[in-house]
């Protein structure tokens, strides 16, 4: 039950947290607040791991070109501390949800089973789920929900992660195969991609949601088809 309710509800962790991150109002606020390009996603998302060096924060985000992550990651020190551009960050999470989702919907619910997943699941192998567990919460349900969605969604890329590693999958191939759209932001150059990359794929999303499914064992079965379908017409809302 608990993998069928990691794979159901993979799209619903994925989209509705990313909704901000993909955001133009996201960038605006970013360059007015002093960063260049892209480089609010990055001090914004890995800030919550403190004052690191860049290669920790490539490592937290695998699927991303060091060169790239580093790059970003050394360009935003002087914009502003590490915990400040996280928490700018959060605050365009908030923004976009108000702006983004219906209200006409038990956001306080989704919330609490989102935190029912995320406050048991261990941070092994997932410091930016741990990172934001901690860094981050509100007294407003739908800033909640969506907050806790991220958590998931930092969760589940982080036995994403685990599993592409476990498979000798090289996450430039598996950005190709998936996103190759996405390639340049990502930065990755274009390329063949062999052709064992479309079964090691597949078997790394197998893995990934039988991996996040025991994350998500937390959930008794009802709770499980409740979240299922809490997820489904949380998306529904999006507009």
């Amino acid at each position: 039950m608990s993998t069928a309710t990691a794979e159901a509800t993979a799209s619903a962790v994925g989209g509705l947290s990313s909704g901000f991150m993909l955001d133009r109002a996201t960038y605006k606020k970013g360059a007015e607040l002093g960063f260049q390009g892209i480089d609010f996603y990055f001090a914004g998302r890995g800030g919550v791991l403190g004052d690191v060096e860049g290669d920790v924060v490539a490592s937290a985000m695998m699927f991303f070109a060091p060169t790239t992550v580093c790059a970003a990651w050394t360009n935003s020190t002087a914009v502003m501390s590490r915990t400040g551009a996280s928490a700018a960050f959060a605050d365009c999470m908030a923004a976009w949800a108000h702006a983004h989702l219906g209200d006409d919907f038990d956001w306080a619910r989704l919330a609490e089973l989102a935190g029912k997943i995320a406050g048991s699941a261990t941070v092994a192998g997932a410091p930016l789920f741990a990172a934001w567990r901690t860094a981050f919460t509100s007294d407003d349900p739908m800033v909640l929900a969506i907050h806790r969605m991220n958590l998931l969604r930092e969760l589940r890329m982080a036995r994403h992660g685990a599993a592409v590693v476990a498979l000798a999958l090289d996450p430039a191939d598996a950005v190709r195969h998936r996103t190759p759209g996405m390639l340049g932001i990502f930065g990755w150059s274009a390329g063949d991609v062999p052709p064992e990359v479309a079964e090691a794929w597949n078997e790394a999303e197998r893995m990934t949601n039988a991996s996040t499914g025991r994350d998500y064992a937390v959930l008794d079965d009802a709770e499980s088809a409740e979240f299922v379908e809490l997820c489904r017409a949380a998306m529904a809302t999006v507009h």
